[in-house]
């Protein structure tokens, strides 16, 4: 049983992947003001469950040496239905 909830959470966050690909190929200003090399985390509003599940990944597969990016998205299941909120944290 886990392994299927574990499967449908991967299926929905490679669909959040491409949808987030594609809003940035559309608008490659964004890459204006990223890092050059990034560690993404999708965190989409509406999904509790794989915002757990992609900040459990960063924390255990995360790079130290790498920002991380933060995009926060409203989506359903067929289209990412607002501009997404892109994040690069500081340090202080």
């Amino acid at each position: 049983m886990a392994e299927k909830m574990k499967s449908d959470v991967a299926e929905r966050n490679i669909s959040l992947v491409g949808q987030l690909m594609k809003y940035l190929v559309d608008h490659p200003k964004v890459f204006d003001v990223l890092p050059d090399d990034f560690e993404l985390v999708i965190l989409p509003e509406d999904d509790p469950e794989i915002v757990l599940y992609n900040l459990d990944l960063l924390k255990s597969h995360g790079r130290q040496d790498k920002p991380v990016v933060l995009a926060r998205v409203k989506s359903n299941a067929e289209k990412i239905i607002s501009e997404p909120n892109i994040f690069v944290p500081i340090a202080a």
